[in-house]
C-alpha cells in the first residue's frame, strides 16, 4: 500500500526546492508556505489538509463556470483522442476556425480578426507587436511608442511587462523604459479638496498631454484595461475611456483594451469595453475566463481597419506560437462558451451583482477598510491599520492582506492579498447564498484582524 502521508510530504518537498512559481521568493524555501489544492467542486476548493475553500479569486480571475464539469473534460478528451494538435504555422483545423468565428460574432464593432496566442502575457505581446508591424508596413517606423497607467498589469513577457505600470520600479525587472506610464487613475485617491468631475478632467489631460509631448508621429498605442484589476481593482471615473478613446482617434493612435480580467462575463457582458464603458476599441486582448480556466489560452482580437493596406505590401505578420489555437485549448474555449450560452451566464452574473456590490460596500465601514471599490463580480478591499492611508502604518499595513487571508482560510473562505488589499473575482455561477457566505466570512475575518492588531506588542 502506498504511504501517501509521504509522497505528499515529498510533493511539497519538490515543490519548495525545485519550482519557480510566478513572483517568486528566493528566501529559504518553506514546504509549507503554500496550500496544496487536491480538487475542486463548483465554487469551492479542497486542500490537501482537509479544508474546504469558497475561492474567492476564482483561481486567478478565470474560473467562470466552475470546477467539476464533466462536459469541459469531455470535450478535452474527446479533442485530444481525435486530435491533439496541429501546427498552425502550415495547417489549420475546424474547432480553431469555428473558435475564431464565435469570437468574431460575440466581440464589439468590426473585431473580426483573431490571432491565438498561449495566455494573456503573449496575448497583448502579439497585440503591441502587431501595432509595431503595421506601422513598419505602412512606412511609419519612428511610431512605436506605447502609453499605459500606474498600476496597469499587462503580462511577464517583455513587451507585456513594459507597458504594465504595476510596481514597475521597484520589480528588479528590466522594462523598455520609452513607454510612457501615466499617473494613478484611482478616484479615491485624489486630494479631499477635488472633485471627482475635476478628477476625470486631470487623468483625461495626463493622456492628451502624454501624446503631444511625445509627439503624435511617434505614439503608436494606448494600452488599458476597463478596470485596472491586479493593481487593485481600480475603477475609473465615469467617461474616462470614451474620453481616451476619443483622443486616440484624434492623433491616430491605437486603442488595446485589455479584457483579459474583465472579459467573458466578469462584468455580466462578454466583454466589457462596448457593453459597459461605451467604447470599440481597435484591439482587445483576451484570456483567463475564454476558456474558464480549464485549459490555456489566449486571443488578441483585431478590427478589420487595422488590416486595411497590409495585404498590398507582401510582408508576413512573423509573430506566433507553437500552441496557437491549440485543439484542445480551442474545444474547452467552444464549451465554455456553449455552457454560458446554455445556462444564461452573463444574466446571473447581472442578476446577483447587486447583492455583491452592497455586501462589499457594506464592509466600507470597518475600521481596517479605507477604500471598497469593485463592480460585476469583483471586489477590492483596501486595508490600513488606523483605516486610513498614514505613512505611520505604511510598514504595518504591507502584510495586512495576508493577514486577513489568513483568518479567512480558517473559516473557509480564500480571498486574493495584494500588499495590503483584498480582491475577490468569485467563479461567476456564485449564488445569492455564497455571496453571503462570503461576505459573513470576510467581515468575520476584519474583525479576527482588528483583534491582532490591536494586542499590545510583546516585550522582549
Amino acid at each position: 500500500m502506498v504511504d501517501h502521508s509521504n509522497y505528499d510530504r515529498a510533493a511539497r518537498e519538490w515543490d519548495a526546492n525545485h519550482i519557480i512559481h510566478p513572483w517568486h521568493d528566493f528566501a529559504a524555501p518553506d514546504p509549507d508556505a503554500r496550500s496544496f489544492v487536491t480538487h475542486g467542486e463548483g465554487v469551492y476548493i479542497h486542500t490537501d489538509d482537509g479544508r474546504r475553500l469558497l475561492d474567492g479569486p476564482g483561481g486567478m480571475w478565470c474560473v467562470q463556470i466552475g470546477y467539476d464539469r464533466p462536459e469541459m473534460a469531455d470535450a478535452m478528451a474527446d479533442q485530444a483522442r481525435r486530435l491533439p494538435y496541429f501546427s498552425p504555422f502550415n495547417a489549420s483545423n475546424a474547432v480553431s476556425s469555428e473558435l475564431a468565428g464565435k469570437l468574431a460574432e460575440i466581440s464589439p464593432g468590426d473585431l473580426n480578426n483573431v490571432c491565438f496566442t498561449t495566455g494573456g502575457s503573449t496575448a497583448v505581446d502579439a497585440a503591441l507587436r502587431f501595432v509595431q508591424f503595421r506601422n513598419n508596413v505602412l512606412g511609419r517606423p519612428e511610431k512605436k511608442r506605447f502609453i499605459s497607467r500606474q498600476f496597469a498589469y499587462h503580462g511577464s513577457t517583455y513587451l507585456s511587462a513594459s507597458v504594465s505600470g504595476k510596481e514597475r520600479d521597484g520589480s528588479m525587472m528590466d522594462v523598455d523604459q520609452s513607454v510612457r506610464i501615466l499617473p494613478d487613475v484611482c478616484p479615491s485617491r485624489r486630494p479631499a479638496e477635488q472633485s471627482e468631475a475635476a478628477f476625470l478632467e486631470e487623468k483625461i489631460a495626463d493622456l492628451r498631454n502624454a501624446v503631444i509631448e511625445i509627439g503624435p508621429d511617434t505614439v503608436a498605442a494606448f494600452i488599458a484595461e476597463p478596470i485596472l484589476a491586479s493593481g487593485g481593482v481600480i475603477i475609473p471615473p465615469a467617461g474616462y475611456h470614451a474620453a481616451c478613446k476619443a483622443i486616440c482617434e484624434e492623433f491616430d493612435v491605437v486603442y488595446i483594451s485589455d479584457e483579459v480580467v474583465t472579459g467573458f462575463g466578469r462584468l455580466g457582458h462578454w466583454f466589457a469595453s462596448q457593453e459597459v464603458y461605451g467604447i470599440t476599441p481597435d484591439i482587445i486582448t483576451s484570456a483567463k475566463g475564454l476558456t474558464s480556466g480549464y485549459a490555456p489560452l489566449g486571443a488578441c482580437l483585431i478590427s478589420d481597419r487595422l488590416l486595411e493596406g497590409l495585404g498590398e505590401a507582401g510582408q508576413a505578420f512573423k509573430n506566433g506560437f507553437t500552441y496557437s489555437g491549440h485543439p484542445v485549448s480551442s474545444a474547452a474555449a467552444l464549451k465554455n462558451i456553449e455552457i454560458f450560452e446554455r445556462d444564461d451566464i452573463l444574466a446571473h452574473v447581472r442578476e446577483v451583482t447587486p447583492l455583491f456590490q452592497r455586501r462589499l460596500q457594506a464592509l466600507q465601514d470597518h475600521p481596517l477598510v479605507c477604500d471598497a471599490r469593485g463592480a460585476g463580480l469583483v471586489g477590492c478591499l483596501e486595508l490600513s491599520a488606523d483605516g486610513a492611508r498614514t505613512p505611520e502604518t505604511l510598514a504595518r499595513d504591507y502584510q495586512l492582506g495576508a493577514l486577513v487571508d489568513q483568518f479567512c482560510q480558517k473559516r473557509g473562505l480564500m480571498v486574493r492579498p495584494i500588499i495590503n488589499l483584498a480582491v475577490m473575482s468569485p467563479p461567476l455561477v456564485i449564488t445569492q447564498s455564497e455571496i453571503g457566505q462570503m461576505f459573513d466570512i470576510l467581515a468575520a475575518a476584519l474583525d479576527d484582524a482588528k483583534a491582532v492588531l490591536a494586542r499590545p506588542p510583546q516585550s522582549g
